[in-house]
């Protein structure tokens, strides 16, 4: 194959190399194509655009595969745990047992937040939805921490920032949910993992004894685990861009956070949740919504059933239905949207029209039946997800750093108006 490719333009050849990744992967690299040729490409979206090379996430979506810095997503699912997965994203490499140790002594100690913080919290309407709040309050801590604002900062500065963030991320979500039901907080328990210390602060209740189940924290630490890192999406795009400027790593990660809350990207699993919901309203006819959702002229589409990147099925959701079935299973809720969604998956899975199509249930459809069978209201959704993706959010910024990218400024076609007088008001 040749290692560059050619692009011919009123009958003049350019040359643009050609790069390969470690997994094959071929791009076009057109860095130089305005400079030789005077032209931009027009890609709607970034579709087929590679912003960057990357060594942290590789993901295939025709062959279901996601992988963690070459680590498979269905061992690190099985073997690891969450803040294992968090420093192999950040660092590169799984840790030995003293750093590991090290890591997450470190994290332990700043789990809590400064007290002034619990102010603005007041400061929020009850109805506040969770999302906004966290984005607010992941941009404020660099106001606490004003050294985190100097672009000369020293690794020892961006490291403690890093542990700040995944330490007080759990606190400020809990508080977020505390606040929203005007429940006292609960300050975090530093003899509990990070897991348990998250369900602790969300759900334990002053003078009363809390009792974690096993299932539900495993089943939460996996979703954790799935949820690190994918690739340049979204909310990983914005982190690095926003990065690009020099902003400081809180600011970064508040931006990844707000592009996170779309429901097209990390609100998906609330919509699932929404959709079931809907269902039941409308008399829980499951026929009927079948129907809809085969019909191309129906504006009805089924959430949390195929992916726009895995053409074929989800790696993480068949990694998580096992554990979806699990706590359904210990906790024997009763809930007639769970009941619904244990029906519409096994019709989906065995239906010849979505088999054909792939449409799959996907991660968010399985993380939304068990987030809300463990308790966490629907708006909690989303924060969860973001929890979850902070490592990778993190390591895409220090990647974005190490390589010293220049600040992000995507090109445009213009298609206003050219060049017009001004006309005065009196002659409009």
């Amino acid at each position: 194959m040749s290692d560059t490719a050619k692009i011919t333009v009123k009958g003049e050849t350019y040359e643009l190399p050609l790069i390969t990744g470690t997994e094959n992967e071929t791009a076009i690299d057109i860095s130089a194509l305005r400079a030789k040729t005077g032209l931009i490409t027009l890609d709607t979206g970034f579709k087929n655009t590679g912003s960057t090379k990357s060594a942290i996430t590789f993901l295939n979506g025709e062959k279901g595969i996601l992988r963690y810095r070459g680590y498979p997503i269905e061992q690190l699912a099985q073997k690891a745990d969450f803040l294992e997965v968090a420093y192999l994203l950040i660092h590169g490499e799984l840790p030995s047992a003293e750093q590991m140790d090290n890591f997450s002594g470190s994290i332990t100690k700043h789990t809590l937040i400064h007290e002034d913080m619990k102010r603005f919290y007041e400061a929020f309407p009850p109805n506040a939805h969770p999302m906004g709040t966290l984005s607010s309050m992941l941009s404020s801590l660099s106001t606490f921490y004003p050294e985190s604002q100097n672009p000369d900062r020293t690794e020892k500065d961006v490291e403690l920032t890093i542990h700040r963030l995944i330490a007080k991320i759990t606190t400020l979500a809990a508080l977020s949910f505390k606040s929203g039901k005007g429940h006292p907080y609960i300050y975090p328990d530093n003899s509990l993992n990070y897991v348990e210390n998250f369900l602790y602060m969300m759900f334990a209740v002053p003078s009363e004894d809390y009792e974690l189940d096993p299932v539900v924290t495993d089943a939460l630490n996996k979703l954790l685990i799935l949820h690190a890192d994918h690739e340049q999406n979204c909310s990983t795009s914005t982190v690095r861009i926003v990065g690009s400027s020099k902003a400081n790593l809180y600011s970064s990660i508040a931006a990844g956070v707000s592009a996170l809350w779309g429901p097209l990207h990390g609100g998906a699993n609330q919509a699932v949740i929404e959709m079931l919901e809907r269902m039941i309203r409308e008399g829980g006819d499951m026929q009927k919504w079948i129907d809809k959702a085969k019909d191309k002229n129906d504006p009805f589409r089924l959430m949390g059933f195929g992916h726009r990147v895995y053409k074929n099925f989800d790696p993480r959701a068949t990694i998580i239905k096992k554990s979806c079935d699990d706590v359904l299973e210990k906790l024997g809720v009763d809930d007639p949207a769970l009941d619904m969604a244990k029906e519409l998956e096994a019709i989906a899975l065995k239906d010849d029209y979505f088999v054909e199509r792939g449409l799959y249930p996907n991660v968010d459809f399985y993380s939304g039946i068990i987030y809300r069978a463990i308790g966490i209201p629907t708006e909690m959704f989303t924060v969860l997800f973001a929890i979850g993706r902070l490592p990778g959010w993190i390591a895409q910024w220090k990647e974005m750093v190490a390589n010293k990218e220049p600040i992000g400024r995507p090109r445009q076609v213009y298609v206003g108006a050219q060049a017009r007088d001004y006309v005065d008001f009196d002659k409009r």
